[in-house]
C-alpha cells in the first residue's frame, strides 16, 4: 500500500516562494511594505503598521513551520536515524583506517625516520671529523713551517743561538718564504678556525711575527748602510783610497740583493675578493719606502752638511767630499737595482704575458738571482723600474743633485740674510765656489770601482761620470753661485 502524501498547507497570504528564493532581500521587501502601508506623498511616515505586518508574517511563518514539523516528526525522525546510523558505520571504518595508518606510521617511523636521523648524525660526525683532519693537516703543516723557520733564523745568525758576528742572507731570504707560506696557510679557507686554536696563536707570535721583525730589521739595516764608496774615507786634498776587495764588494752586492729580495717578499701582499693579487697591482711597500728612506737621508744629510759649510767655507772641502760619496753610492744603487729582478712570489697571480718569458736565462746578469734561487720576471719589472716610477724621475743621481739643489737654494738665502763675514766671504770666493761645487758633482757621478769591478755592464764604462752630470753641476752651481750674484 502506497503511503499518502500529507496535504500542504500553503498560506494565502505569504508568497513563501519568494521568501525562501535566493533572490529575497530583506531591504527591499521591508521597503516594498512601507511604501504598500504609506503615501508616497506624506511627509509623515507610518512604521506601526508595517512593523504589525511584519510581525504577523513571522507569526504565520512560524504556525507553518510547527504545522509541517508536527505533520513529517516521523519521517523526519526516521531520516534522521537513518543518516546518524550511516554516518556511525563511516566512522567506525574510518577509524580502523585511521588505527592501521597510524601502525603503518609507527613501522615507517621504526624503518626509515629512526635511521635516517641516525644517517644524519653519522654524516655530522663523519663532516667533522674531516673538519678535524683539515685543520690538523693545517695545524701540522704550521707547525713543519715553524720548526723549519727556527732552524733557518740560528743559521742566518739572527735567532738567540745563532752565529754571533756573521749574518747569512740567503738563509734570511729562505725564512722569508716561510713567513710567505704561513700567510698563505692563514688566509685560506680554514684561517677562522686556525686563528682559534692556541697553539697556532703562539707560533703566530712568538716565532713568524717575532722573526720577521728580525728580518725586516736587518734587510732595512742592509739597505740604510749601504755604501760602496770610498770617497769618505780619502784625504781632504787627495785622491780616493783603494777601497774594499773584490770579495767584500760581492759580499756587499749579495748582502744589498738579499735585503731588497726580503724586503719585496714581506710587503703586504692581501687577497682581493679571496683572490691572490695580481703582480701588475703589487706594490713592494718596504722596499720602495727603504730606498726612498735611503735617498731621503742622503740628501738631507748632504743638504744639512753643505749648508753649514757654506757660512764655514773651510769645511767646504769635506762637506762636497761627502756629498760625492753619497751621490756615488746613489750611482751604486742604481746600477745594481737596473740587475735585481722580483723573486717569484708564492702570494702574487703570474700574468700569461710571463709565460713566453719563464724558459729564458740571462747567465750574465744573474749573479745576484742565484744567491736566493729565485725565478725572475722580465727585465721591465728591475727593483730599478719600480723605484723610479715611485719617484717620477729618470735617473737616481738626477734625483739626488735636484733635490739637494732645490735644499741649497734656501739655505744660501738664510746666510745672505744674514749677512756678516760668513756672507761676505760666500761671495768674495763665489768662484772657487763654483769650481768646487762642479768637481763634488763630477766626482759623485763617477762610477765606483766596487761597482765595475762587479758588475758586467757597468764594466765597459769603467770611471767614467753618468750621463748629463754636467747638466746636473749647472743645477747644483746655480742653486748656490747663482744667488750669489744677485
Amino acid at each position: 500500500m502506497a503511503t499518502q502524501k500529507p496535504p500542504t498547507t500553503t498560506s494565502t497570504y505569504i508568497d513563501l516562494d519568494y521568501i525562501a528564493s535566493d533572490a529575497f532581500s530583506p531591504y527591499s521587501h521591508a521597503n516594498n511594505l512601507v511604501l504598500a502601508t504609506n503615501n508616497p506623498s506624506d511627509p509623515t511616515i507610518d512604521l506601526t503598521t508595517p512593523l504589525s505586518r511584519v510581525l504577523f508574517d513571522l507569526q504565520e511563518i512560524d504556525s507553518h513551520i510547527h504545522t509541517l514539523t508536527s505533520r513529517s516528526a516521523l519521517d523526519i525522525l526516521t531520516y534522521t536515524s537513518t543518516q546518524n546510523a550511516a554516518a556511525q558505520t563511516i566512522l567506525s571504518r574510518v577509524e580502523e583506517e585511521r588505527v592501521r595508518l597510524v601502525e603503518s606510521y609507527e613501522r615507517l617511523e621504526q624503518e626509515v625516520l629512526v635511521r635516517h636521523q641516525r644517517a644524519v648524525a653519522a654524516k655530522t660526525t663523519a663532516q667533522r671529523s674531516l673538519q678535524v683532519i683539515h685543520l690538523g693537516r693545517s695545524v701540522q703543516r704550521i707547525l713543519g713551517l715553524a720548526r723549519q723557520f727556527e732552524m733557518i733564523m740560528p743559521e742566518s745568525g739572527l735567532g738567540a743561538a745563532g752565529r754571533l758576528g756573521k749574518e747569512d742572507h740567503s738563509a734570511l731570504v729562505e725564512a722569508s718564504f716561510s713567513i710567505l707560506a704561513f700567510r698563505d696557510a692563514m688566509s685560506g679557507a680554514d684561517s677562522a678556525d686556525l686563528s682559534r686554536v692556541s697553539v697556532v696563536k703562539t707560533l703566530r707570535g712568538r716565532v713568524f711575527e717575532d722573526g720577521e721583525a728580525k728580518i725586516l730589521d736587518f734587510a732595512r739595516r742592509a739597505v740604510r748602510e749601504f755604501s760602496m764608496s770610498t770617497l769618505s774615507s780619502a784625504p781632504s786634498g787627495g785622491a780616493a783610497a783603494s777601497g774594499p776587495t773584490f770579495r767584500e764588494a760581492e759580499d756587499s752586492r749579495a748582502r744589498f740583493t738579499s735585503a731588497t729580495h726580503i724586503l719585496y717578499l714581506l710587503s703586504p701582499a692581501p687577497h682581493i675578493d679571496g683572490e691572490k693579487m695580481s703582480k701588475t697591482d703589487f706594490e713592494p711597500e718596504y722596499l720602495l719606502r727603504a730606498l726612498q728612506s735611503y735617498l731621503q737621508t742622503a740628501i738631507t744629510s748632504s743638504s744639512a752638511s753643505i749648508g753649514r759649510a757654506l757660512g764655514q767655507l773651510p769645511m767646504l772641502d769635506r762637506a762636497l767630499l761627502e756629498a760625492s760619496a753619497r751621490c756615488q753610492n746613489v750611482v751604486a744603487l742604481e746600477v745594481l737595482l737596473r740587475g735585481i729582478f722580483a723573486p717569484e712570489h708564492p702570494l702574487l697571480r703570474d700574468q700569461e704575458t710571463s709565460m713566453s718569458n719563464s724558459n729564458t736565462k740571462d747567465d750574465s746578469d744573474d749573479d745576484d738571482a742565484e744567491i736566493t734561487g729565485a725565478t725572475t720576471v722580465p727585465s721591465s719589472e728591475s727593483f730599478l723600474y719600480l723605484l723610479l716610477n715611485a719617484l717620477d724621475t729618470a735617473s737616481l743621481p738626477s734625483y739626488f743633485w735636484r733635490s739637494l739643489a732645490s735644499s741649497l737654494s734656501s739655505r744660501v738665502s738664510e746666510i745672505l740674510n744674514r749677512g756678516g763675514v760668513s756672507a761676505r766671504a760666500l761671495k768674495s770666493q763665489r768662484e772657487t765656489v763654483r769650481a768646487e761645487i762642479r768637481e763634488c758633482v763630477l766626482r759623485g757621478s763617477r762610477m765606483p770601482k766596487t761597482v765595475v769591478l762587479g758588475d758586467a755592464q757597468a764594466a765597459p764604462k769603467g770611471e767614467e761620470p753618468v750621463d748629463n752630470w754636467e747638466r746636473e753641476a749647472a743645477v747644483m752651481v746655480q742653486s748656490v753661485v747663482g744667488l750669489l750674484g744677485r
